[in-house]
């Protein structure tokens, strides 16, 4: 592999730019594909329309199944951008350069997929504008004490500040595809990049602003997790109402967010060619992370079962044993406890795994699986056994339409990224090339020394 530090100006232009300016005939093999899923999924949702909920496998008492899992598993996808991003960029963690932009345009489009699945899961999408706070002609407010409020406030705040943060970010490169391209391409760069001109003045308010937005984005990070999860911990519901879950979602986000990064990275580099920008040393950075990230929300993940056996509640000692020797929520408590901590972390504790592109693949790809089951066993057991009287409770069976929703939510968050990386730069192009400055290094004896020295 070439030294990252023969990389010049030209030769990454033409590499960033290339996918963005010249189509290749696999990309519409490919948009292709992902059409065909988001079909299959729209004639799901057809259905929901025309027969109701019926359709699904939801029934009392068990009103929420997999929309809702899909639900809180994008949104914890959605906390990659600001946890590699942000955080990284005000910590000023040089390897998060070629990372931040794929992983704050995951946020945006996990986020805006996320927001669909309430809509699905009420059945009456035309009657969503019940959740907002307004008041024009109803004479009635929507209560505000209720989370089910407070969820669409936290996530279109959150998808605005997310998507303004890309784009501060893009306008640097958005000048750049301008003075490349021609015909439309340039009317449509030279309008969305808002005059940019790389003046000194320019440079300074963009960084400014990024900055800004960086620390800004930080209290939304958190919050939204937060909100989502009170939408379980202030109900009434068996293993739901538990003081913990607030941090535990928040930390279980940021896991599979990370994980979902790291596959991103593995699937960008492969397709366009980026082995020279995303080197194993970012693949063993994101894993030392993970370790640390997986390690927390596992210690979150057994205080929440204490917490559970602590009160010797009857129902809640039933929920635990449910979980553990009830065929089939056994069976997925032992696969997600193995694909999201026990199988991973082992493994990324090993240099040499963490700088192999093929297993962080895998094991990113099994900490997502890991996730999305154990988002499943926080929402549908308690939901089943939530009634006093056990003649009362219930199943939750899911049916074909609602496993067609959740690859159309895989195929939208996938379009909607490959779509992005077709019209604009996927790796930040002045970051990568002010990166290379920084980063550059002269021999003098038998040592490196940095050619550049940062107070």
């Amino acid at each position: 592999m070439q030294d990252r530090r023969d990389l010049t100006d030209a030769k990454i232009n033409r590499d960033l730019l290339n996918f963005a300016l010249v189509t290749p005939r696999w990309f519409w093999v490919v948009l292709l594909f992902l059409f065909a899923i988001l079909g299959i999924a729209v004639y799901a949702y057809a259905m929901f329309i025309n027969y109701g909920q019926g359709v699904t496998g939801l029934n009392r008492p068990a009103m929420w199944g997999f929309n809702i899992t899909n639900f809180v598993f994008w949104v914890g996808i959605s906390h990659a951008g600001v946890m590699i991003s942000a955080i990284l960029r005000l910590t000023q963690a040089e390897w998060r350069r070629p990372v931040t932009r794929a992983a704050e345009v995951l946020t945006v489009f996990a986020l805006a997929t996320a927001a669909l699945f309430p809509v699905f899961d009420t059945g009456r999408a035309w009657r969503i504008y019940w959740s907002f706070p307004y008041d024009f002609a109803r004479g009635i407010w929507p209560n505000p004490r209720s989370a089910l409020v407070w969820d669409p406030s936290a996530i279109f705040t959150y998808l605005s500040s997310s998507a303004m943060f890309v784009y501060i970010a893009l306008l640097p490169d958005l000048a750049l595809a301008r003075d490349r391209s021609a015909g439309w391409k340039r009317t449509l760069y030279s309008m969305l990049s808002l005059g940019f001109r790389g003046t000194s003045r320019q440079w300074r308010l963009q960084t400014i602003a990024g900055i800004l937005l960086s620390a800004l984005i930080l209290p939304v990070f958190v919050s939204v997790h937060s909100i989502v999860s009170f939408d379980f911990s202030m109900a009434l519901v068996p293993a739901w109402h538990s003081t913990i879950f607030p941090p535990y979602f928040v930390i279980g986000a940021v896991h599979s967010g990370v994980s979902a990064v790291v596959t991103l990275m593995v699937i960008l580099r492969f397709a366009f060619k980026l082995e020279d920008y995303i080197t194993p040393d970012h693949f063993d950075a994101l894993g030392r992370l993970l370790i640390v990230v997986s390690t927390t929300w596992f210690y979150f993940f057994i205080v929440d079962t204490i917490y559970a056996l602590y009160t010797r509640e009857s129902v809640e000692v039933e929920i635990i044993n449910l979980r553990t020797f009830i065929w089939p929520f056994n069976l997925i408590s032992v696969i997600f406890l193995l694909t999201a901590y026990f199988i991973p972390v082992p493994l990324w504790l090993f240099k040499r795994v963490r700088r192999s592109v093929t297993w962080m693949l895998w094991t990113s790809l099994l900490v997502n699986v890991g996730m999305w089951l154990e988002r499943f066993m926080i929402i549908t057991p308690g939901l089943a056994l939530k009634q006093p009287l056990t003649y009362s409770w219930g199943e939750y069976i899911p049916q074909p339409a609602e496993f067609a929703l959740v690859l159309g939510s895989f195929a939208l968050v996938a379009t909607g990224v490959f779509l992005f990386a077709k019209f604009f730069p996927i790796i930040p192009v002045f970051d990568i090339k002010e990166g290379q400055v920084l980063k550059a290094e002269v021999k003098i004896g038998r040592r490196e020394v940095p050619a550049v020295i940062r107070d």
